[in-house]
């Protein structure tokens, strides 16, 4: 079986494994590599920036978002800011400001990205802008909005962690051209990381309302 039971990618996703998530092959036809937050380690991050475009966002809740004080990038921008063609709802970058250097380097992002679940930090600990992409996820997760962002917190939910993921999306080594699913069935197969499809994990947050 090429696909992975959802309940067992959460499982897995709870464990702190990334989950490669497919999107509609009428939307993107991409997968994304997807972690929680809040556990992500210095050499998970090297193998997302290793593997992904290198482009790595942190998807949260509006609330989330709200309380670091992270508005959106559209709200802050000039006239002629043009809206993703998808509808992804980018914030301003950012930072954590304690125990980092430049921003850049995978530790300094795997700090970031922990401590953006961390719910005991504030807006005040983080330097903006900076090097991490937070995205605020639609109200509603996958259910109202069939995007990676939604996707990403709501395994975060159904996993019972912290509502803020890490994703990337995965690029062919060769070309560096995105992967479809064919590539990321192998990709998946060589590094034993499940692949589940957005429309699989809509039908399941249907049926467990």
């Amino acid at each position: 079986m090429i696909f992975t039971d959802i309940e067992v990618a959460i499982e897995k996703f709870r464990q702190n494994k990334f989950v490669i998530v497919m999107d509609d092959e009428s939307r993107e036809n991409e997968g994304d590599l997807i972690c929680a937050a809040n556990a992500i380690t210095t050499e998970q991050m090297a193998f997302l920036i290793r593997y992904s475009s290198g482009y790595v966002c942190a998807p949260m809740t509006n609330e989330w978002a709200d309380r670091l004080d992270l508005p959106l990038l559209k709200d802050l921008s000039c006239e002629s800011y043009a809206d993703d063609r998808h509808g992804t709802a980018y914030t301003i970058t950012c930072d954590y400001a304690h125990g980092t250097t430049t921003g850049i380097s995978a530790h300094d992002r795997a700090l970031t990205c922990s401590k953006l679940a961390d719910k005991t930090t504030t807006a005040i600990d983080y330097l903006k802008p900076g090097h991490v992409v937070p995205l605020r996820a639609k109200e509603g997760g996958v259910l109202a909005r069939r995007g990676h962002t939604e996707a990403a917190v709501d395994l975060c939910k159904l996993a019972s962690l912290p509502p803020v993921g890490v994703i990337g999306e995965l690029v062919k080594d060769e070309d560096g051209d995105m992967m479809r699913l064919d590539d990321c069935v192998e990709f998946g197969k060589e590094f034993d990381i499940s692949i589940i499809t957005l429309e699989a994990l809509v039908d399941y947050i249907q049926k467990h309302q």
